[in-house]
């Protein structure tokens, strides 16, 4: 099953089986639960007047390679926001939990404009692409990452914090509409920023995640982002994060924020 077909199953049926390929060590990737969940909500909401807002994820336990079924409730529906709640299970438990704002526009007289600039990270084609390695998660295979600032993960780092450009792996995703579960499911694949100060491989996994949406994503699945993180604070196995993405023309399209549990 792809990632397309596993959107589509979910239109018809709550229980489905996931998408191979997906693995982050053992469990599967964060992104894609997270992206599916919101596939679910989307179909919740079915209202194209109302955007996504911001949206705020719990991963409550690892999520294995079987199948999942992901319920949808509608919290409250309001002239302009939606709020809605999305749970993934699996073995009758639950894994994840998703809230959605979902929200129609509104005439305003405020209008701020002081998003974080772009950097200038040049073209993707000038910087090499992250190779793949037999020890690195099977997920990464799904993405492109051109590395343009800072340590690769697991170098020793005297910093934390990176950046650069990356898109859907167009060898095995087909081009389509890009939609906000795909963005979900995308934004995900950068590691925690504390990664490149790591000595050794070790586990890092997000707790708890927040995404913001600003401009709307009209791009196609083959399209390249900018993505930029800071690590705000980290000590006593926990770190915090906030991370923000932009599309090729230097749109703020995200801004993320993390609590990443570190075992090191």
């Amino acid at each position: 099953m792809s990632l397309q077909q596993a959107f589509q199953a979910l239109q018809q049926q709550e229980q489905i089986d996931l998408p191979t390929g997906w693995l982050q060590g053992r469990t599967i990737y964060g992104g894609l639960v997270s992206g599916l969940m919101m596939q679910k909500a989307v179909l919740a909401v079915n209202d194209p007047l109302k955007r996504l807002l911001s949206t705020n994820v719990t991963f409550v336990g690892p999520v294995q390679q079987a199948p999942v079924s992901i319920t949808a409730e509608i919290l409250r529906e309001g002239k302009s926001v939606t709020t809605v709640e999305v749970r993934l299970w699996q073995d009758a438990a639950v894994q994840s939990i998703l809230i959605a704002s979902f929200g129609a526009e509104r005439a305003s007289d405020i209008q701020v404009h002081q998003e974080r600039i772009a950097p200038d990270y040049g073209t993707p084609e000038e910087w090499p692409l992250l190779p793949f390695h037999p020890m690195m998660p099977q997920c990464y295979q799904q993405f492109e990452l051109a590395w343009a600032e800072g340590k690769f993960p697991c170098t020793a780092s005297k910093r934390p914090d990176f950046g650069g450009w990356f898109r859907f792996n167009p060898q095995l995703h087909e081009n389509r509409d890009f939609t906000v579960a795909d963005l979900m499911n995308f934004i995900d694949i950068w590691p925690p920023g504390v990664l490149p100060m790591f000595t050794r491989m070790a586990p890092a996994s997000s707790l708890t995640w927040q995404v913001s949406y600003i401009h709307p994503v009209q791009h196609q699945l083959h399209d390249w982002f900018k993505y930029k993180v800071f690590t705000d604070y980290a000590a006593n196995g926990y770190a915090t994060e906030y991370a923000h993405l932009w599309d090729a023309q230097n749109r703020l399209i995200a801004i993320s924020r993390q609590t990443v549990t570190v075992f090191t």
